[in-house]
């Protein structure tokens, strides 16, 4: 079986090339730095198997964050037979500098031109004879989400003819370069011992210790090598070598490209002067954000309401076998009252919200627009000495705040990735829009209204208090414990492109809406369990669950709660979709989750209980403002490789929420 890998640029169409040759559907989000694993395939062709390895995107093999590094290090430390670099059409020049680099690594290198389709459009010709004659590696034009040139590609993979361009450098520096070959000879293993000689030249630690881990041997022990490197690098700037290629991929670029009309993306342009406005991109990203949630409010009660009706049906049904069956009651109740009942509420609350967000937010991902969000808070994150990228990870979370985790990967810095792990949570994510969605309805919209508008604001005000209690514990943190300057990060915006609707449902229900509720479903099984007992075991008459609330009462009472509040929050770490559920389980002693029967009944019953509009705040407050769920700090625990950031993770959202919960509680005493 051979060996390829699949490299290039963010946003180029990469793994839409890799889903056209394997037939698997791989996320291909608009934005930088979404793949930040390898994903292989497989696939066949003339009678050979191929695995395909789609790299994350990156845009040189210097690299500066996590995703470049694995590009980085597949190119140049694993074994394949090919590499597949594929470059956008409308912005060849920006993409040679990595084809450069590659070509210095390897000679078996074929060079896809995607896009070609976007090119023609803004009337943008390439000579891809010239080009494939100056590179001397073989040059592919298509256009992989129509499967244009796919087969001219395929038909290459076993192409005899590389010539690889060798790359002549300023002459300073191919003097320095001869100078350090002859010491190389013979101990740089498989590695091209010149592309060795450039990046001792151009140091990188984290490269040298991977060249160093690889040979087995630290050339900078070599005191020949040593002596020659503080020579060069006091008449050498480090950045020539990156100006050499910057330089070679633009005179190649003005050889091969011709521009019929230089104002090609002038409609981009006028688009982004009003969205990426000082002026109009606030109100912009509100209009949007408000959108996006009264399509989904508006648009989840009804499948809600259906799937409720069919786990009842199944319900009663399964009852039914298990009697007949003379199963014990007690095992008709950890299986049913239980796990059943906590599974299905999980996913009835669910499902319905997470397969209208998801896709509306992919769609804004195709679109080209999460670029332009991350763009626009990017003064506002540097001001709290932070990453502009995080501004993506925060966007990422409004649907699972584990996903915003992995995401924070795309963050150069390992201080700014943290800042932008440790508040994440404080992004209310899908799990938690039912309890506040509840809570508005009931006690400030009214049940009997029907303005889910006014809901939609609300709800939209809570979560921009969130986005500001972001930006103030990343400054806090900033001063504090994770001292530093905010980095300079490049950012590519992406052209405005019509998504493709098909596949963005397709994506957002597979790659997000399945792995969340599968994540939910994990965890709602041992919930469950926990749940029914703590609610059907009893001391002195008063089950487990309302002894805990017991005792919590007076400290939750200090913070605007009460005991039942308190323990439905912790009991629902597993999933935050059963908190309300839990509450009154606990208030009415049923010993089983209950779904209510109106909202108005709901009402009724937290009225009862003591209730207040100021209980009714500090709920959505700590909504808002507490621990993560589990799966989210499984995720933090993943990514720090660190106890400490997860238990501060923990701690951090939740004493925000118990201060703010308990200033409000004092206010509520002066008016």
């Amino acid at each position: 079986m051979k060996k390829i890998a699949l490299a290039g640029n963010p946003n180029v169409g990469k793994s839409t090339v890799f889903n056209a040759l394997t037939g698997l559907h791989q996320h291909t989000g608009n934005w930088a730095g979404k793949t930040v694993s390898n994903t292989s395939g497989y696939f066949k062709y003339n009678n050979i198997d191929y695995q395909i390895y789609d790299l994350p995107g990156t845009y040189s093999l210097i690299a500066h964050s996590k995703e470049e590094e694995v590009a980085r290090d597949f190119i140049c430390f694993e074994e394949y037979d090919l590499v597949i670099i594929v470059c956008d059409a409308v912005c060849l020049e920006r993409n040679l500098n990595l084809v450069l680099q590659t070509l210095e690594i390897t000679d078996k290198v074929i060079v896809c031109v995607n896009l070609m389709d976007e090119a023609k459009k803004k009337k943008i010709r390439i000579d891809l004879d010239k080009l494939t004659n100056i590179l001397g590696v073989p040059v592919v034009a298509t256009s992989a989400r129509n499967k244009d040139g796919l087969d001219q590609l395929l038909d290459n993979l076993e192409t005899k003819q590389f010539n690889p361009l060798k790359i002549e450098y300023d002459s300073q520096l191919e003097d320095a370069v001869a100078s350090i070959l002859p010491y190389l000879e013979g101990k740089t293993k498989n590695l091209n011992y010149r592309w060795v000689a450039i990046n001792l030249i151009n140091y990188d630690e984290k490269l040298y210790q991977k060249i160093t881990s690889y040979l087995g041997y630290d050339l900078l022990n070599d005191e020949l090598i040593q002596e020659k490197l503080i020579l060069i690098k006091k008449k050498l700037k480090r950045e020539l070598y990156v100006e050499n290629l910057i330089n070679k991929a633009e005179i190649i670029a003005k050889e091969v490209v011709t521009y019929e009309d230089f104002k090609y993306d002038r409609r981009n342009r006028q688009i982004d002067k009003i969205v990426t406005s000082k002026l109009f991109s606030l109100p912009i990203m509100l209009s949007l954000l408000m959108l996006i949630f009264w399509i989904t409010i508006k648009g989840a009660n009804y499948p809600s309401d259906l799937l409720f009706n069919m786990f009842n049906y199944i319900e009663q049904h399964l009852l039914r076998f298990l009697v007949y069956l003379s199963a014990p009651d007690w095992l008709i109740g950890v299986l049913m009252s239980g796990i059943y009942r906590v599974l299905t509420w999980v996913i009835a609350v669910m499902l319905p919200p997470m397969a209208i967000f998801f896709p509306l937010f992919t769609l804004l991902e195709d679109l080209g627009f999460l670029p332009r969000i991350a763009f626009n808070l990017d003064r506002a994150f540097k001001k709290c000495c932070a990453c502009g990228k995080q501004a993506l990870t925060m966007c990422m979370g409004f649907g699972c705040n584990a996903v915003g985790v992995s995401g924070a990967r795309i963050i150069d810095s390992p201080r700014e990735r943290l800042i932008a792990i440790l508040t994440n949570v404080f992004v209310p994510c899908n799990g938690r829009f039912p309890t506040m969605i509840t809570i508005i309805t009931i006690f400030f919209i009214g049940v009997k209204s029907s303005n889910t508008f006014l809901s939609v604001v609300i709800l939209t005000s809570v979560i921009l208090l969130g986005i500001m209690l972001t930006f103030l514990i990343s400054l806090i943190l900033s001063k504090t414990i994770l001292k530093g300057v905010p980095s300079s990060f490049t950012l590519e915006l992406p052209p405005y492109r019509k998504p493709k609707v098909g596949q963005v449902i397709i994506r957002s229900i597979f790659d997000r809406t399945v792995f969340v509720l599968g994540r939910a479903i994990i965890v709602a099984i041992p919930a469950g369990l926990i749940i029914w007992l703590l609610g059907n075991l009893y001391i002195n008459d008063i089950s487990l669950l309302n002894h805990i609330a017991i005792f919590l009462d007076p400290f939750a009472k200090m913070i605007g709660l009460d005991g039942v509040i308190l323990i439905a929050f912790i009991l629902g770490f597993p999933a935050n979709e059963i908190v309300i559920p839990i509450m009154l389980m606990a208030y009415m002693s049923t010993g089983q989750l209950i779904e209510f029967e109106s909202l108005e009944g709901l009402r009724q019953i937290l009225v009862a209980n003591g209730w207040t509009i100021t209980t009714a705040i500090c709920v959505l407050i700590f909504s808002l403002c507490h621990f993560p769920c589990s799966t989210t700090c499984m995720t933090i625990k993943k990514e720090t490789g660190s106890l400490k950031w997860t238990v501060l993770a923990f701690l951090i959202p939740t004493v925000t929420g118990i201060f703010l919960c308990f200033i409000i509680k004092q206010l509520s005493f002066l008016f």
